[in-house]
C-alpha cells in the first residue's frame, strides 16, 4: 500500500498541526511500518498506554496463577511529506511480542527496551537487555501498566524481602552485557557513569587499538526519574510544569509541546499574542544554547577566548530574558491557555537592543573561530556523519541538519507564528564537528533575525485565554521545534481532569545512537568533542 493511502485512512490527530493518528492490526503494523521506511519516512517516538484489563483464560497453564493483564496500546509516532502520522497496535496479549521497528528504523531499538521496562511488553528484536531499569524495580513490575495496588504490593514485598536479608548482603545487580571486541592490542577504556564536573551520568565503553577507536558502546538510564509515572499523578492542567523539567535546557520546547496537546485535545485555540510570544521563548531558549555550546566546544579544542566570549554573550542573553519574561530560564513561561507574563515595551527594547548586539558580535567571533588554525584541525574531519549514514540512523534536529537532513518542524509543519515568520533552514553536508558548529552558527544569525521579527510583529490582545480539562480519553500530541531538534509529547486524558499517560520525547533518543558510529576511527581523546558538538540529553533522554 502506498505511503499516501495510509494517510487517506487515518483521522486527524488533536494538537500539532499536520499530525494524523490511525488504528492497525497486527498485519496492518507490519505492512504499514514496511511502507513508511520504503517511503523514507522518519520515526519520532514509541510509546505504550494502558487501554484497560482482561481476564486470563482459565485454560492457560502459563497464566492460570496471573492476575487479569492490561491491554495496552503501543504507539508509533511518524514524520513523512505529509506530515506526521501516528500507528496505534492494540495489543492484548503482554506476553506475546509485537513486531519491533529495529531493522527498519535502528533508532527503535532502544525505544523498545525502555517501553519493556516501563510496560512489560517485549518487540520481536533480539536484544532484549534492560534499558531504565538498572534493577531498581523488580523485572516483573511495570510502572506503566501496573495498578497502584499491584505497585504496592511490589514495593512491601521489596521492602520484606530487604528486611529478612542478612545485613552483610551485597545489593542484587545485575550483570549488564557490553559486545566485546577481541583481538591482538585491544582493550577497552570506560568513562562513566560518573564524570568531571556537572553533568549527568551516562557510561561509554570504548574498545580501543592504541589510541583509535574501533567500537563504542553507550549505556543510560542513570538519570531515570520516574516522570511519566509522575505525569499521571498531577491534574491535566498542572501537568506543563513538570513537561517544562523533563530537560532544563528545552523547558520551553517541552512545555509548549505539552499545552500544544493539552489545547489541541481540548479544542482550544490561543490568543494570537501567546504563540507569538511562546516563538519568542523559544528563540530565546535556542539562543541561550547555541552560545553555550560553540563557547564550550572552543574550549574543548583548547581555544579558551571563545568560551570567555560566548559565556559572556549567554549571560547577556539570560539576563535580557529575566529582565524582560521574568526568569533567567523559562521554567514556567508557556501555561495553559499562552502564557504565564507578558511583554512590556521595555521588555521588548531590551531584546531587541541584545539581538542588535549578537547580530555585530557574531560574525566577528565567527570569523576568529574559523581562521584560528588549533581549533579548524580539531573541528574538521572530526566525528564525521555522512548523509547516508545520517539517514539510515534517523540522524534529526540540529545534528541531522549537519549532515545534509534539511528538516526543521519551524519551516516543514509550522504551528503559528512561524507559518508567518517564514524561517530558514540552516543545513551544512560535511557531518563532522565543524559542520555542527556552523549550522548552530547560522542558526544564531536565523534566530537573531526571527527575534526581531517576533519584536516587530507582536500582535496586541490578551497573552492568555481560558482552558478546560479536555474529555476522558482525548489525545493530544504537541510538536515543537526545540533546538536539539523535534520535542515530542503524547497527551493522553483520563477522567475527571487527569493525566491518563503522558509520554515526553527528547530528539536524543535518536542522536545518540549515532554518535557510536560517528566515534569509530577517530582518536579517544576526541571523544569529549564529538560528544559535546552533539550536545544530547541525559536527563531527558532518561526521564
Amino acid at each position: 500500500m502506498a505511503l499516501s493511502a495510509w494517510f487517506e485512512r487515518s483521522d486527524p490527530q488533536p494538537g500539532a498541526p499536520g499530525l494524523r493518528t490511525l488504528n492497525v492490526s497486527h498485519s496492518e503494523w507490519r505492512q504499514a511500518i514496511g511502507d513508511l521506511a520504503a517511503a523514507d519516512v522518519r520515526l519520532v517516538a514509541m510509546w505504550a498506554s494502558r487501554d484497560g484489563a482482561v481476564p486470563v483464560p482459565a485454560a492457560s497453564a502459563v497464566h492460570e496463577a496471573s492476575p487479569a493483564q492490561p491491554v495496552a496500546t503501543v504507539h508509533a509516532m511518524f514524520l513523512a511529506r505529509p506530515g506526521g502520522l501516528t500507528l496505534n497496535l492494540r495489543h492484548e496479549d503482554p506476553h506475546a511480542p509485537y513486531p519491533g521497528l529495529e531493522t527498519l528504523f535502528p533508532c527503535a531499538a532502544r525505544m523498545q527496551r525502555a517501553l519493556a521496562d516501563l510496560s512489560g511488553l517485549h518487540s520481536t528484536a533480539t536484544d532484549t537487555r534492560p534499558w531504565l531499569r538498572h534493577a531498581a524495580w523488580a523485572s516483573s513490575y511495570r510502572p506503566l501498566m501496573d495498578s497502584p495496588e499491584t505497585a504496592a504490593a511490589a514495593s512491601g514485598a521489596a521492602a520484606s524481602d530487604a528486611a529478612a536479608a542478612p545485613a552483610t548482603a551485597a545489593p542484587a545487580i545485575e550483570a549488564y552485557e557490553f559486545v566485546r571486541v577481541e583481538g591482538e592490542g585491544v582493550h577497552e577504556i570506560a568513562v562513566g557513569p560518573v564524570h568531571a564536573g556537572s553533568i549527568e551520568p551516562g557510561h561509554f565503553r570504548c574498545t580501543v587499538v592504541g589510541e583509535k577507536v574501533l567500537k563504542l558502546e553507550e549505556r543510560f538510564g542513570y538519570a531515570h526519574k520516574g516522570i511519566e509515572l509522575r505525569f499521571t499523578q498531577l491534574p491535566i492542567l498542572e501537568g506543563h510544569r513538570l513537561a517544562a523539567r523533563v530537560s532544563g535546557d528545552s523547558a520551553v520546547a517541552f512545555s509548549w509541546a505539552y499545552c500544544q496537546a493539552l489545547e489541541g485535545s481540548a479544542g482550544m485555540a490561543i490568543p494570537s499574542r501567546a504563540a507569538w510570544l511562546r516563538a519568542l521563548g523559544l528563540e530565546l531558549e535556542r539562543i541561550a544554547n547555541h552560545l553555550g555550546d560553540i563557547g564550550a566546544l572552543g574550549n574543548d579544542a583548547g581555544f579558551a577566548f571563545g568560551q570567555s566570549q560566548f559565556s559572556r554573550l549567554k549571560e547577556y542573553v539570560l539576563r535580557a530574558t529575566q529582565e524582560a519574561l521574568g526568569a533567567r530560564y523559562l521554567m514556567d513561561f508557556v501555561v495553559p491557555g499562552g502564557t504565564r507574563v507578558d511583554i512590556t515595551d521595555s521588555g521588548i527594547r531590551i531584546l531587541d537592543e541584545v539581538a542588535g548586539m549578537l547580530e555585530q558580535e557574531i560574525p566577528t567571533l565567527r570569523t576568529i573561530y574559523d581562521e584560528h588554525e588549533g581549533v579548524r584541525d580539531r573541528f574538521t574531519g572530526t566525528g564525521t556523519v555522512t548523509a547516508e549514514l545520517a539517514q539510515r540512523l534517523g540522524l534529526t534536529g540540529l545534528a541531522g541538519r549537519a549532515s545534509g537532513q534539511a528538516y526543521d518542524l519551524r519551516a516543514d509543519l509550522p504551528c503559528a507564528p512561524y507559518t508567518a515568520l517564514a524561517p530558514v533552514k540552516c543545513t551544512r553536508t560535511a557531518g563532522d564537528v565543524g559542520a555542527r558548529v556552523a549550522v548552530r552558527f547560522d542558526e544564531l544569525q536565523e534566530s537573531c533575525r526571527l527575534l526581531r521579527r517576533i519584536l516587530e510583529m507582536l500582535p496586541a490582545g490578551p497573552h492568555i485565554g481560558d482552558v478546560s480539562a479536555p474529555a476522558d480519553g482525548a489525545v493530544g500530541v504537541g510538536l515543537i521545534e526545540g533546538w536539539r531538534g523535534p520535542v515530542l509529547v503524547a497527551l493522553h486524558a483520563g477522567p475527571e481532569g487527569t493525566i491518563r499517560r503522558c509520554h515526553p520525547h527528547d530528539p536524543s533518543w535518536q542522536n545518540w545512537p549515532v554518535i557510536e558510529h560517528a566515534i569509530i576511527g577517530n582518536i579517544i581523546a576526541d571523544l569529549p568533542i564529538i560528544n559535546k558538538s552533539f550536545n544530547l540529553a541525559y536527563s531527558g533522554h532518561d526521564l
